[in-house]
């Protein structure tokens, strides 16, 4: 699929924002007035940020708001309630913090439990689409959970779960790549299938269907060399992973050096993300010759 610019940065960074705030809802790290200001300030700017960022790949972004009417049937309204739950209760609970010196705990639990099921919303949005093999499988879910969380950890001086985080999200990354491989091939979807013409023998394309690209074309189909792919996943692993584990396993831990290692993470969270709709093939593009 297109892998558009702000789709990218909406996943990545909301999804940073949100990881941030649940492990400051769970009282880590543990500061006070205006220091934590400074956390929670760059929490929602991230997470609120992303979140703006994504009403530009709408067809009419003043519309926006109506997505929030659809709760029972989209996983995007869904992720938009949440996020919008989780903003307020968060908001409360830095409150407390900031200007009385109070955490209420309970408060805090909440609004980290909802910055949790915020991310897995966003997940859902991509992994309930069937016609994307490559998405509609439990690494999704997984990949953008064990993003958030890693990236929330890095952000709020959690070194422990950290460095752990970007071990196992290394690993997963690669796994979600080695089944998604495998994905569209195993739904055994062809040309023959889509356009329901298989009983009669084998199915070519004659001429192309529009005299120029169309929306579908645009949107949905997208093709990415095998050579360009396999160095950017390379790069993408180095960069989210490997990278910023060394620097925080093997160099005296300061200031600069957790600055490397987020920035780091987030230039390789980009180029794996891109590479996530840019890689994924929608059984649509059968149609167009492109599969």
């Amino acid at each position: 699929m297109h892998p558009a610019p702000s789709i990218i940065f909406f996943t990545v960074f909301s999804g940073l924002g949100f990881g941030m705030l649940a492990f400051m809802g769970l009282g880590k790290p543990d500061v006070s007035g205006f220091t934590a200001f400074i956390f929670f300030f760059i929490a929602y700017a991230l997470a609120v940020g992303g979140l703006i960022s994504s009403t530009f790949h709408l067809g009419n972004p003043q519309r926006a708001l109506k997505a929030f009417s659809q709760w029972k049937t989209s996983w995007l309204s869904r992720e938009g309630c949440l996020a919008v739950a989780t903003l307020l209760v968060m908001g409360l609970y830095a409150i407390g913090i900031i200007f009385f010196n109070t955490r209420i705990g309970l408060l805090g639990l909440l609004g980290a439990i909802l910055a949790f099921c915020t991310v897995i919303g966003t997940s859902m949005i991509y992994g309930q689409i069937k016609t994307v093999p490559r998405w509609h499988h439990w690494t999704t879910p997984l990949i953008y959970i064990g993003y958030a969380m890693t990236g929330g950890a890095l952000m709020t001086g959690q070194l422990r779960i950290a460095t752990a985080g970007l071990v196992t999200i290394g690993a997963l990354q690669v796994v979600a790549w080695i089944i998604g491989d495998k994905r569209f091939a195993e739904e055994g979807s062809t040309i023959e299938t889509a356009t329901g013409l298989g009983t009669i023998g084998k199915v070519r394309m004659f001429e192309a269907p529009h005299s120029s690209k169309n929306y579908l074309m645009k949107e949905m189909v997208h093709v990415i060399g095998r050579k360009h792919a396999r160095n950017l996943r390379i790069i993408g692993v180095l960069l989210v992973s490997l990278i910023p584990w060394a620097l925080l396993m093997f160099f005296p831990f300061n200031h600069f050096m957790a600055l490397l290692a987020v920035l780091a993470h987030v230039a390789g969270a980009l180029t794996t993300r891109w590479l996530f709709f840019a890689e994924a093939e929608h059984t649509v593009g059968l149609y167009y010759g492109q599969r």
